[in-house]
């Protein structure tokens, strides 16, 4: 069997799968209609068919085990094989968790949640959730983000257990185990480092946790150790709230996102023009509301959805979504399809978050905002204080995920909601609610249609602190400037997915992912 002409056979299949796939993706996240939300599930299954095709699956094998590979080709098998595995299962199989996770998508695109029999949106929950001082409002808010929950959960908790057991039928003890192998990633190595991350800033945290509740408090006129989850600004406490000594959205009021986006990506010398010309910016009916980027046909071509206004909330996500954007755009085009991606999610997720976090640079402030050096000298200690508050406040959020998911496909018959505060008071140290209407955990999109994805943005973040840091002591003293396009280009996206994404990281840094840099630039 000859490995060039059998790759070159599932590089052109496999291009137009994924871009069939990938267009009905984005015709049902920007219209909301249910014929393209069954348009997508058809291209999935056309996809997974392939995936399950077991000759094909024996081939691969057996190339892999011959030695006779290149690196490349090697990389090319070995993402057939991790694809391949996890769908060795009977069309019967495949189409009971296709025919739920389809239901689920038309769901989350098209539920709208109410207070007081009004419909809303999540940009309205958002706004009462960092503005209203009245408690009953606010309650009525954080209540109607979890509606969509109950409607969720049975068909999520169907859809878990049928994951389950696809993954026990491949030899796997779950389908949270079966992900980590299949994204080459460790369980135990993984949750080893999130354990530690958990002690390191358990001290930090506990202190901005105590400065967050005492701020609410004087803002509110409650006691701080009464204060419940509807007190905060997210409904999943996912960002620390913005204070009165420094309230970023203040400085977006009457700008043109895109616009700061673009002029922050030129500085870098990474054009995003044509991106943003591609690309779904504003809210409106039955649209997704939240955000991503998508790369249909891998042809240096990608486009970004959000939901955007005039908020920092809005302008971190925009940068984070375009840096996700111009990893796609300059990958080699000469790559193999399978290999015409990054290396890795958490690549992807780290370079993005290494975009995300620059709305809390004060020379980001400065240069596209606008604001004056003296306010910004002034302002200065306020954002790198705010900055860390923010990115330990994140990461928490992030770990009581990940432990939660874990347990969700360990144990799915356990009291999930009562597990799931649990782990909040324990991992977040917030109150939960005396009496809970709704599943609440199930409102947070990901455990259905992104499952075993969370981690990855736990070790994106540490890889783009390790990359800020190699960054400022190797390339250049200057963040915006082209030279730091051109490494971020050369050392990172142009390789796509030659490399795993240790190797990448050792590339780009010299060593592989180190979680010092991330305790050394937040939490010490």
């Amino acid at each position: 069997m000859n490995i060039e002409s059998f790759l070159l056979e599932q590089n052109k299949v496999l291009h137009d799968l994924y871009k069939d796939l990938l267009l009905k993706g984005w015709m049902t996240t920007t219209t909301g209609k249910e014929e393209w939300n069954s348009k997508l599930q058809e291209a999935q299954s056309k996809l997974d068919s392939y995936y399950a095709d077991s000759k094909r699956f024996e081939e691969v094998k057996c190339l892999l085990q011959t030695n006779k590979a290149s690196s490349i080709e090697e990389r090319e098998l070995k993402d057939l094989y991790n694809n391949m595995l996890k769908n060795q299962l009977t069309e019967e199989e495949r189409t009971k968790s296709s025919s739920l996770k389809k239901q689920l998508v038309h769901l989350f695109n098209t539920f709208r949640p109410k207070i007081d029999e009004k419909s809303v949106t999540n940009n309205d929950i958002r706004n009462i959730l960092s503005h209203s001082r009245d408690e009953m409002e606010r309650k009525k808010a954080w209540i109607a983000s979890k509606h969509v929950g109950k409607e969720v959960q049975p068909l999520l908790i169907e859809l878990v257990k049928q994951r389950n057991k696809e993954a026990e039928l491949l030899g796997f003890k779950n389908f949270y185990e079966m992900s980590y192998q299949t994204q080459e990633l460790d369980v135990q190595s993984i949750f080893e480092l999130f354990e530690k991350l958990i002690k390191l800033s358990d001290e930090p945290y506990r202190r901005i946790k105590k400065e967050i509740d005492e701020e609410i408090s004087k803002e509110l006129g409650c006691n701080a150790k009464d204060i419940k989850p509807w007190y905060y600004t997210d409904p999943f406490f996912q960002e620390a709230p913005p204070t009165k000594d420094f309230d970023p959205n203040v400085f977006y009021k009457e700008k043109k996102l895109e616009e700061i986006a673009d002029a922050t990506f030129k500085n870098l010398g990474l054009n995003i023009k044509d991106i943003l010309s591609r690309s779904d910016l504003y809210p409106r009916k039955d649209k997704y509301p939240y955000g991503y980027c998508t790369n249909m046909g891998r042809d240096a071509k990608p486009q970004v959805l959000l939901n955007i206004d005039s908020t920092d909330f809005w302008m971190s996500a925009m940068l984070h979504e375009f840096g996700h954007a111009v990893y796609d755009k300059y990958i080699n085009k000469n790559l193999p399809f399978i290999l015409r991606r990054p290396s890795h999610t958490l690549t992807t997720e780290g370079i993005a978050m290494f975009f995300g976090r620059m709305n809390r640079f004060p020379d980001w402030l400065h240069r596209f905002l606008g604001i004056n050096n003296s306010t910004i000298e002034t302002l200065k200690p306020i954002i790198l204080k705010h900055s860390k508050r923010d990115i330990i406040v994140s990461m928490r959020w992030y770990l009581t995920f990940v432990f939660f998911e874990k347990e969700l496909y360990e144990n799915p018959d356990q009291d999930l909601n009562n597990k799931w505060w649990e782990l909040v008071e324990k991992i977040q140290f917030i109150n939960p609610p005396d009496v809970t209407q709704y599943p609440d955990w199930a409102s947070k999109m990901h455990f259905s249609l992104a499952p075993v994805t969370y981690q990855n943005y736990i070790l994106g973040e540490l890889m783009a602190s390790q990359i800020k840091n190699y960054i400022e002591t190797k390339v250049s003293k200057e963040l915006f400037d082209p030279i730091v396009g051109e490494y971020l280009i050369k050392d990172c996206f142009y390789d796509g997915a030659q490399l795993d994404w240790n190797h990448l990281i050792q590339k780009m840094t010299g060593e592989f992912l180190n979680p010092d840099f991330f305790v050394e630039e937040f939490i010490r």
